[in-house]
């Protein structure tokens, strides 16, 4: 994954609370290959209207918000089912974080293992986010280095979980993750051998072929 220190990019407000899964793909869209792209279905109910087309009240068919990279919400958003394709759905649209009081948790946990910044505010920081960007504010700055965010004339603090911050700043996977600590974990078993040498598995010998 790409590492995530700072993103200066166009904010697009979404002040509703309990945006779920389902909303954010709809489950009739799962079907077809990821390959093919899901940013097409993000929020797709709240987009378009029973004809496909586009709603105008709608805050992503705003032309100012059109390539919005950041997305901002109210409380419990990603809530519902594990579906990782909810996540898809946003990165393939092009968001790479989105900011609200609170998450659904396995929702917040697929987002930072697909380079996605759920970043946590006060339900008082998020609304003052809403209202500079409702008032004409069209971008925003997430550092996740200084762990703040900038809009308009608002400077506020943000919250992430610190194994997953430092996963997003160097751009790591899992398994990224567990090798930054390979000489930690090469000591153990060294010291591990030494201690209890009647624990370590028996290792078959190769018989040498016969002359």
């Amino acid at each position: 994954m790409k590492p995530f220190k700072t993103l200066d990019a166009i904010a697009c407000p979404l002040p509703q609370s309990n945006v779920d899964t389902d909303q954010l793909i709809p489950a009739r869209f799962m079907k077809r290959s990821r390959a093919d792209g899901y940013g097409g279905f993000l929020l797709y109910d709240l987009r378009f209207d029973e004809n496909g087309e586009p709603k105008t009240d709608c805050p992503l068919n705003d032309t100012i918000r059109q390539g919005a990279q950041i997305l901002v919400s109210r409380r419990n958003f990603g809530s519902g089912s594990s579906r990782e394709a909810a996540v898809y759905a946003l990165v393939d649209y092009g968001v790479s974080c989105v900011i609200a009081p609170s998450y659904g948790d396995i929702f917040a946990s697929n987002a930072v293992n697909n380079g996605l910044l759920p970043a946590v505010v006060s339900e008082e920081d998020c609304e003052a986010l809403l209202a500079g960007l409702q008032d004409g504010a069209d971008t925003a700055t997430v550092d996740l280095e200084a762990l703040t965010i900038r809009c308009a004339n608002l400077v506020v603090p943000f919250t992430v979980d610190p194994v997953w911050r430092t996963k997003l700043l160097n751009g790591w996977d899992d398994i990224d993750l567990t090798r930054s600590h390979s000489e930690a974990i090469a000591a153990f078993a060294a010291a591990d051998r030494e201690r209890r040498p009647w624990m370590q598995p028996n290792r078959p010998t190769t018989a040498k072929p016969e002359a």
